[in-house]
């Protein structure tokens, strides 16, 4: 990508610009950052080196383009990070809810999925960017330019927002901000341009705090920052593709889709903000739905009501496997094994085997 030739005072006066049309189009922080990574690099490596990553096979993939940004996009010497907050007022309130017959789904994926929305967002701010550097520079800038990352391409993006002063990463392995917790989404923009960069807080947070560790249900973290996704509620509720181990199946109680309990458990998540996002707002009555009720949906209704919704990512077997899971660790009663059995001649084996788990644990009845 060829750099069009800007001075010092051009590039910095960009760069304020960036960070304040980035607010102006949603985005609550915006931060810049270099390249290096090679820290992160290496415990990557030694994350994939010890298995932790489970099915996860895409973090191995793409050789070292991950932490080199300049392989994945050739030329590029700065990332813009962008976060953008996903908490809704209606998540916020089912925190605590311990009502074991409901369905937990993680706060995320109770709207719209995110990827197009925040993609679209930063494709505008790149556009802005082009023509800004277009017009300070008097030189054509090429579409190639810049290039917008939304989990769409092999990119250590926790790692390039920590660096751009976003926040730091937590003992939980998520990204924290002090101004926002945890809940929040991430987006990235590679760029040729030589901007000034932010200093990142060289200091991490979590202090002496456990919490995020110690209310994990089914204790996937190894130690402090070092997560053992095979024992993730997440992973197994959404990446994982078959049969749940049976061993971790009683720890994931109610929750059908991902888990918030590392994040609703840290102190820091109590200066979270409530979004006005509309895309974000619960839909379907996912917040307050029951187990059953989403266990009788077939699998038309499930391909409409997640459409648009990262729940599509766990597949309608998935849904059925997870919420089958969920029942068996409900409270005992003639309603949950009338649902159990209706599902004992489902048509996938995967879904028959946790069915049958399910009614298993519900014996006595």
């Amino acid at each position: 990508m060829p750099q069009p030739a800007l001075s010092e005072n051009a590039l910095q006066t960009l760069a304020d610009q960036i960070k304040t049309w980035g607010k102006e189009m949603g985005f609550q922080a915006v931060g810049i950052t270099d390249i290096e990574l090679g820290q992160h690099e290496a415990r990557l490596q030694d994350w994939l080196d010890k298995g932790l990553h489970g099915d996860l096979g895409y973090m191995a993939q793409h050789g070292s383009k991950r932490s080199h940004p300049e392989e994945l996009i050739p030329g590029t010497l700065r990332v813009i990070s962008a976060r953008l907050d996903y908490l809704t007022v209606e998540a916020r309130e089912t925190d605590n809810r311990e009502d074991a017959d409901h369905a937990r789904v993680s706060r995320y994926a109770m709207g719209r999925d995110y990827h197009k929305l925040i993609r679209k967002r930063l494709s505008r701010l790149a556009e802005k960017i082009e023509a800004a550097a277009q017009q300070l520079s008097g030189e054509s800038v090429t579409a190639n330019q810049f290039r917008a990352f939304v989990d769409s391409a092999p990119v250590l993006e926790r790692a390039l927002a920590e660096k751009a002063g976003l926040g730091w990463i937590g003992k939980n392995t998520m990204l924290m901000s002090r101004e926002a917790g945890s809940y929040f989404f991430i987006g990235e923009i590679y760029t040729n341009l030589p901007l000034p960069i932010d200093t990142p807080d060289d200091k991490n947070h979590c202090g002496k705090c456990t919490a995020c560790l110690d209310v994990c249900p089914t204790n996937a973290f190894v130690s402090p920052y070092v997560l053992d996704a095979k024992k993730c509620v997440s992973y197994l509720t959404i990446e994982l593709k078959g049969s749940i181990p049976e061993e971790l199946r009683p720890a994931i109680g109610n929750r059908i889709f991902g888990c918030d309990d590392c994040q609703s458990s840290c102190p820091w998540n109590r200066f979270a903000k409530p979004t006005d996002e509309l895309d974000f707002q619960p839909r379907h009555g996912l917040d307050t739905a029951q187990l059953i009720g989403l266990f009788n949906w077939s699998e038309e209704e499930f391909l409409e009501r997640t459409a648009g919704s990262a729940i599509r990512r766990s597949g309608y077997e998935g849904w059925l496997r997870n919420i089958a899971v969920a029942l068996g660790n409900a409270p005992s009663s003639i309603q949950v094994v009338e649902a159990l059995k209706r599902r004992l001649d489902d048509s996938s084996e995967v879904v028959r085997e946790h069915v049958e788990w399910a009614l298993e644990r519900h014996s006595s009845l």
